[in-house]
């Protein structure tokens, strides 16, 4: 019993570290891109203090049913995304629920996220959330296709589907995949650049062209939770990808200067660059990322 009481308490301060260091690097973000364009910018703690505005907040906006729904479903499975992923090495509180086989099993899961999103703006009858679901799908499309082929390198150079056999083999071999797997490494952040939608991948939310997209009818709570959701699953993929390729961590200082190395490549990206259409968009990832990740295949069956 009480290891069971163990587990559930590191589970929910899994959940509590991903939230925080999520909003924190969303709010970093802003203050960055501000500092970039040379303007002074909000206070990195911005974004807490909306989401503490939101929570507060009732929407008198009901759409029905899948609209209460999607939110939810979106927040369920970016907590399961981050319970699968393990987050530190070693580490009692944060062994979480990953098994042999977890990379397929997130492979599979990470893509319900989106698919909740899609179900709640579908019932909202905003043109401008249809859109940008139209969109969004079609990206995801484009960009899962060179993150699949990383993670299948990986898979077949290493014998293994699980995270932590993977962490191991960096452990012992005493080098990171992003180096003894380079073309898996360079496949895999290249379709990091369409995950977390900053520009030029920024065409599911564009405000400019539609009101922010499938948030377009969501406020109060329901934006609360979809951007307490965003937080939780941005933490995920960012430690996925230092377990992956960068050892893991074993501590949380370690892990928030690996991952938020890693947050830097796609914010600042984003910064410099203008959006892409929706179908330049796929043709990119269809581009260079998928060609390494053919190299990342072939790396892996002849090496």
């Amino acid at each position: 019993m009480n290891e069971l009481w163990f587990d559930i308490m590191g589970a929910i301060v899994t959940v509590i570290v991903a939230f925080v260091v999520g909003i924190t690097y969303m709010g970093l973000s802003r203050k960055i891109t501000a500092r970039v364009q040379n303007r002074k910018g909000p206070p990195f703690y911005q974004n807490f203090i909306d989401a503490l505005k939101l929570a507060s907040k009732t929407s008198a906006i009901h759409h029905g049913f899948m609209q209460h729904v999607g939110p939810a479903f979106m927040m369920i499975t970016s907590i399961m995304s981050v319970l699968i992923i393990p987050v530190l090495r070693g580490n009692a509180w944060f062994v979480n629920l990953n098994f042999h086989g977890d990379l397929i099993f997130i492979l599979y899961i990470m893509v319900f996220g989106p698919l909740g999103m899609a179900l709640g703006a579908g019932q909202t009858g905003n043109p401008n959330s249809a859109i940008g679901v139209t969109r969004g799908l079609s990206q995801m499309v484009g960009f899962e296709i060179p993150w699949v082929m990383a993670l299948v390198a990986l898979m077949m150079q290493y014998h293994t589907t699980s995270i932590v056999d993977l962490m191991n083999v960096q452990i012992q071999s005493g080098m990171w995949l992003m180096f003894s797997s380079p073309f898996a490494f360079i496949a895999a952040v290249m379709a990091m650049l369409g995950m977390f939608r900053y520009s030029p991948f920024d065409i599911v939310g564009a405000p400019q062209e539609l009101a922010s997209g499938p948030m377009s009818e969501n406020g109060g709570k329901y934006l609360f939770t979809l951007m307490s959701s965003g937080s939780i699953f941005a933490f995920a993929k960012l430690t996925l990808y230092v377990d992956l390729f960068m050892g893991g961590a074993g501590n949380l200082v370690e892990l928030v200067i690996k991952t938020f190395a890693l947050y830097l490549i796609p914010m600042l990206y984003g910064v410099t660059s203008p959006r892409y259409r929706t179908e330049q968009s796929i043709r990119w990832f269809w581009g260079w990322p998928t060609f390494f990740g053919f190299l990342a295949i072939i790396y892996a069956v002849v090496f």
